[in-house]
């Protein structure tokens, strides 16, 4: 999952950042308004953590551009403003979610997690694809019931692909989700090959169905029928 962190106090956005990392986020950072709309305008996110309070404008008018132009976008917002008035303007604009600081991170973890579930597979606990499980609470991934033992980069491959079955997604755009924006400075990003045939080797064995595909020159596509 690739969240955007929108927070000004550096020491709070440290804290997040770490700890969602630790998480199996891959996360980003904006510490103030005009920051993060480079960063919407540049990236996809699947979920943006919103602070209201923002030192060079409001995180109420962030949540407006972003869902007028990006609103398949998740939305969290935390803010130490408990007042109900901005709780509704949030809603109304389109916020998912909401916590008022001070909070636990792993409240927030488990809160991230439901939002992700709820926008990209109708809330289910377990994703199921055929033969195919995820299990995004632990994680896991089994076939045929069967647990694959995958490193959390290729569960996230994998999660990403199914989340986005029937498109075509280019070797940059898989980079940039599991690895961070940052990797937009590769001069090449053939090194998600290797990855696609790992994961792809690791299903092939536990018996699932040739679901990925290559699209020459483009990148790849998780189809919803094997052959």
């Amino acid at each position: 999952m690739k969240v955007l962190i929108v927070e000004y106090e550096a020491e709070l956005l440290a804290n997040l950042t770490d700890y969602l990392g630790q998480e199996g986020f891959v996360c980003e950072q904006a510490d103030a308004f005009h920051a993060a709309v480079e960063k919407i305008a540049a990236f996809d996110y699947d979920i943006v953590v919103l602070d209201l309070m923002l030192p060079d404008g409001n995180g109420l008018e962030l949540l407006r551009q972003l869902k007028q132009d990006f609103p398949e976008t998740g939305v969290l917002i935390v803010s130490a403003k408990n007042a109900l008035d901005d709780k509704l303007a949030g809603f109304e604009l389109g916020a998912d979610d909401y916590l008022t600081k001070p909070f636990h991170l792993p409240e927030l973890v488990a809160r991230l997690r439901a939002l992700y579930r709820r926008r990209k597979f109708e809330g289910q606990p377990v994703v199921r694809f055929e033969e195919l499980s995820l299990y995004p609470e632990s994680r896991e991934a089994r076939v045929h019931d069967e647990l694959i033992d995958l490193t959390q980069k290729e569960y996230d491959l994998l999660d990403y692909l199914l989340a986005n079955r029937d498109r075509v997604l280019t070797k940059q755009a898989i980079a940039e989700h599991l690895w961070g924006d940052y990797v937009d400075l590769y001069d090449s990003f053939d090194f998600v090959y290797q990855h696609i045939k790992n994961l792809r080797k690791k299903l092939s064995k536990a018996g699932a169905g040739n679901y990925i595909r290559t699209v020459y020159s483009l990148g790849y596509s998780f189809k919803t029928s094997a052959s």
